[in-house]
């Protein structure tokens, strides 16, 4: 899940480089050879968005069993949550900080850090091809791909997906919606049957990109969509987009409680609402599918499923498109314990430890090939990741994959179309002045 931004992260990259070319009187440091034989000493450091229940014990426990194998590593890890991953990565990089491994999106925001120097160049370690590479898909080692060189280790796909209570419907008397239409009009008979029939909670910014994008996918050809995602090439002028943030405005409207508060509202609160059997449908993301359903939660796996955001009827985009992509790990260009941090991914992406990451109470769907299985997986991460698989592309979060002045604009467009402060116009002529800024 994404967060929103405080800093641009260009200038954060950017100061760390020049800190980094700086240190010892001015000569630039070497970089990293992540080729070299590990020297299973000392202390590694990890930046995770993996903080807090259930997610934080996965990489505690990788850690205490890489120290076992090893006795002289000692683990640092810095746990981060969605909310709070962003900023901390920030402060690191701009302190020269920054842990010999880190977590990142695909998009603009690992460019920033391929550009800036700070990734290792790991292609001859997990190009396709190459031992370690071949456990992942291509798809996913591509979208970390810069100028033709590999620079990250995808951990786990991402798709976004609307998340439904089937004995919401089955009370309410509704089947699943085929087309955007019919997604607004069930949610008359989902309130009469005592249900908030979509949970939303924007205090956060990004959720309401999530929507966004999404409807973009469905609403503007994919050429112009994809062109609008650079600077040099964007226009941000199609009608679609017109379309998908009235879309969008009849969501807020018609199916939510929260109306124009939603922006006061943690997406965290929406997700109980859905776990706590209040509310009928949540849009997530597949790394929340099990969360929903936890022990405790009144939701259960059985009465959990799920469904893309129906495309609206005539959209002139794609409509087989869904949104969302791998997210991984970057290795510090700088570290020189670059090739122990290589050995500890390539640890952290063995079989066991990627099918113990797909399965609950992780679920997080590992891009190891073979991985996320109907035994391994619980059925909702199973079928969402293939519909990923199957999708005819993966549009990448808007907040990523896009430059950070962009990205703002579409912040705060969102969270004014919500807020009634703004019209759809006015938002797209907010976020082209933001465009114009950033070329």
């Amino acid at each position: 899940m994404r967060t929103t931004r405080t800093l641009p992260i260009a200038a954060a990259v950017a100061a760390s480089a020049l800190v980094l070319a700086g240190c010892a009187g001015g000569a630039p440091q070497p970089a990293a050879d992540v080729t070299a034989d590990p020297v299973y000493e000392g202390t590694l450091s990890i930046l995770t968005k993996f903080g807090g229940a259930p997610l934080e014990t996965y990489f505690e426990d990788l850690a205490n069993a890489y120290e076992a194998e090893h006795p002289d590593v000692e683990i640092e890890l810095i746990q981060e949550t969605d909310q709070s991953i962003k900023d901390k990565t920030k402060t690191l990089t701009a302190s020269a900080a920054l842990p010999d491994i880190y977590f990142t999106w695909t998009g603009d925001w690992a460019e920033n850090f391929v550009g800036g120097g700070l990734a290792a160049d790991l292609s001859e370690l997990i190009a396709p091809g190459t031992e370690w590479g071949d456990r992942f898909g291509e798809a996913s080692l591509s979208a970390f791909q810069y100028d033709g060189k590999y620079y990250g280790i995808p951990l786990y796909n991402n798709g976004k997906f609307m998340g439904y209570n089937k004995a919401a419907f089955a009370a309410a008397g509704i089947e699943v919606p085929t087309t955007f239409e019919e997604l607004v009009d069930t949610c008359g008979p989902l309130r009469a049957a005592g249900y908030e029939p979509i949970a939303f909670g924007n205090k956060d910014g990004w959720p309401a990109l999530h929507y966004l994008q999404q409807l973009f996918a469905y609403n503007v050809p994919s050429d112009v969509l994809h062109a609008d995602f650079d600077p040099e090439t964007a226009k941000w002028s199609d009608e679609g987009y017109v379309a998908a943030l009235e879309q969008f405005q009849t969501i807020v409207e018609e199916c939510t409680d929260s109306g124009k508060g939603t922006n006061g509202v943690l997406y965290t609160t929406a997700q109980e609402a859905l776990a706590g059997g209040r509310a009928a449908m949540y849009y997530q993301e597949i790394l929340e599918f099990d969360t929903v359903t936890a022990e405790g939660a009144t939701l259960t796996t059985e009465d959990f499923g799920i469904f893309p955001l129906p495309t609206p009827e005539d959209a002139a985009g794609d409509p087989d498109a869904i949104e969302g992509s791998p997210e991984g790990y970057l290795i510090n260009a700088k570290s020189p314990r670059a090739a122990l941090a290589a050995d500890f991914m390539k640890f952290a992406t063995e079989p066991e430890n990627a099918s113990l990451l797909s399965s609950p109470p992780y679920g997080q769907p590992s891009t190891v090939v073979g991985a996320v299985t109907e035994e391994t997986s619980s059925m909702p991460v199973y079928e969402g990741i293939t519909a990923v698989n199957e999708a005819s592309q993966l549009v990448v979060w808007l907040d990523t994959v896009t430059v950070p002045e962009v990205a703002d604009a579409w912040l705060a467009g969102g969270e004014a179309i919500i807020s009634g402060s703004a019209t759809p116009e006015e938002v797209l002529e907010s976020v082209r002045t933001a465009n114009d800024s950033a070329r």
